[in-house]
C-alpha cells in the first residue's frame, strides 16, 4: 500500500496544517486536552466539553472546513473522501474535536441529501452542518436490535387534519441505545406504518423534533458511570406529514443509506486515542525500549495506517454509491473495533498495575473508561458479529441466515 500524498493531496494537507495551526493546539496526550473530556463523569467538565464542541464545529463552518465531501449545493467543501481523510488524520494531532456532532452528520447528512425533499434539505442540512442544531437516532428498540427491522414503534395517521392542513401521524413506541438523545434537537426515526406487509416493506422514515409532547428520554447510566446512551418513550407523538423521509412505507430502503454511513463513522471514531496518545503515555512511563511494547506499537501503528486506507475506499464507495465496494464499510468496522481493543489493552499494560485502578489512574481513569467503551463500538451500529454475516453473505456469497419471517406479514410474526 502506497500511504504517500499525491502532489495535490501534500498542497491540501500543507493548507490543513496552516488552518489548525492558526485556531487550535497540538494534543499534548494527557488529561491537559479538553478534547479528550467527552468521557467525563463530571457533569461540568461535560457540558464545556460539549460547548467546545458546538464551537469548533460552527469555527469550522465558517472557515469552509465543515463538511468536506458534502456537495457545495448542501454547504460543503465538494472534496473527495482522500481530502477528508488527510483533514481527519491531521485533525487528530490537534486539541480539537466536534465530538458527536461528526457522528450526527455523518448519519442524517448523506442521508437527506439522498432521499430528502429539497425543502427538507433546505431546512435541516445547514444547521446540521454548523452544528447549530444538534440530531439522535432512533433505531434501535429492546426486541429490535440486530434484527432491526423487526422493530414495532407505530406510526398511523392522524383521523384529523394537523395544524396548516398537512395531515399528521401520530407515533407509540419505545427506542433504546439512543446516543446523546438528551442534547439533540431532531431525531432520525423509523416506524412501522402498516404491520400487515413483510417486516422490511412496512417501515416509514421519520424526522422528529425532540422537543415535541409525549416523548421521554431516560438515560442509560453505563458501566463508565456515564449516560451517552438513552432510553426513549414515545406517547402519541405527533409528526407532520411532510416531516417523511422518502416514501411511506420505504422506510427500510432510506434506513439502510444511514447503517451504511453509520459503520463507516463509528470506524472513524476514537479521535481521543490515537496512536501518538499511546505513544505518549508509553514515553511517559519510560517503556519506549521494551523490547515488546516497542512490538505492540508498531502493530498499532500499523493498524492505524490500514484504516487509514480502509477508511479510503469505504468513503468514496459510499459517495460513489457503490453499494457493492460500501461493503468495505462492514469489513472497516470489524477491523476498527478489534483495532480499538488492541490499542486500549496495550495502554492500560502500559500503565502496569495502575492500570487496574480507575479513578486514581492516570487522567482520572481515562484508559480505563477507553477500555470498557470498546464494547460499546463492537455492539453499537450493527454487532461485529451481523457484520460478518454481510460480509459472508454478500462479498462471499455464502448461504444466507436462515429465517422463517422474511416473507411473512409482520402482524403474523412471533416476537419477544
Amino acid at each position: 500500500m502506497d500511504f504517500d500524498d499525491t502532489a495535490d493531496l501534500a498542497e491540501f494537507r500543507a493548507e490543513v496544517r496552516e488552518f489548525l495551526d492558526q485556531h487550535a493546539t497540538l494534543r499534548r496526550g494527557d488529561d491537559s486536552d479538553w478534547s479528550r473530556h467527552g468521557a467525563s463523569t463530571d457533569e461540568e467538565v461535560a457540558a464545556e466539553y460539549r460547548f467546545r464542541c458546538r464551537e469548533w464545529q460552527a469555527l469550522m463552518f465558517r472557515e469552509g472546513w465543515a463538511g468536506i465531501t458534502w456537495p457545495v449545493a448542501f454547504g460543503g467543501r465538494g472534496g473527495t473522501p482522500a481530502q477528508q481523510v488527510v483533514f481527519n488524520q491531521e485533525l487528530a494531532r490537534y486539541d480539537a474535536t466536534s465530538g458527536f456532532i461528526t457522528a450526527a452528520q455523518a448519519l442524517v447528512g448523506p442521508t437527506l441529501m439522498r432521499h430528502g425533499t429539497p425543502d427538507q434539505q433546505a431546512r435541516y442540512l445547514g444547521p446540521l452542518l454548523s452544528g447549530e442544531e444538534w440530531w439522535c437516532q432512533l433505531f434501535s428498540e429492546p426486541g429490535a436490535g440486530s434484527d432491526l427491522a423487526s422493530l414495532s414503534t407505530r406510526a398511523e395517521r392522524s383521523p384529523a387534519t394537523g395544524s396548516g392542513g398537512r395531515g399528521e401521524w401520530i407515533v407509540n413506541g419505545q427506542k433504546v441505545w439512543t446516543s446523546n438523545a438528551q442534547f439533540a434537537d431532531f431525531g432520525i426515526l423509523v416506524a412501522r406504518t402498516d404491520p400487515n406487509v413483510p417486516k422490511h416493506e412496512g417501515l416509514t422514515f421519520f424526522i422528529v423534533d425532540m422537543q415535541s409532547p409525549g416523548i421521554e428520554i431516560r438515560p442509560l447510566i453505563q458501566a463508565q458511570g456515564v449516560a451517552h446512551f438513552n432510553e426513549v418513550f414515545l406517547t402519541d407523538v405527533r409528526i407532520p406529514a411532510d416531516h417523511v423521509v422518502g416514501d411511506v412505507g420505504d422506510g427500510w430502503r432510506v434506513a439502510r443509506t444511514t447503517l451504511r454511513s453509520e459503520s463507516s463513522m463509528i470506524s472513524g471514531a476514537g479521535q481521543a486515542t490515537p496512536f501518538g496518545a499511546v505513544l505518549e503515555l508509553a514515553r511517559r512511563r519510560g517503556v519506549t525500549s521494551d523490547a515488546v511494547i516497542r512490538q505492540r506499537l508498531a502493530g498499532v501503528y500499523a493498524d492505524e495506517l490500514v484504516l487509514r486506507w480502509m477508511g479510503w475506499r469505504t468513503q468514496t464507495a459510499v459517495m460513489q454509491g457503490r453499494h457493492d465496494l460500501a461493503l468495505h464499510g462492514s469489513l472497516l468496522k470489524n477491523f476498527f473495533t478489534r483495532a480499538f481493543q488492541r490499542r486500549v489493552g496495550l495502554a492500560l499494560d502500559i500503565e502496569g498495575p495502575e492500570g487496574m485502578l480507575w479513578a486514581d489512574a492516570e487522567g482520572d481513569g481515562f484508559w480505563q473508561y477507553q477500555f470498557i467503551n470498546q464494547f460499546a463500538s463492537r455492539i453499537g451500529g450493527g454487532t461485529d458479529e451481523v457484520h460478518r454475516n454481510n460480509l459472508g453473505e454478500q462479498a462471499l456469497g455464502l448461504p444466507r441466515e436462515p429465517s422463517t419471517d422474511r416473507e411473512v406479514p409482520w402482524s403474523a410474526t412471533t416476537r419477544a
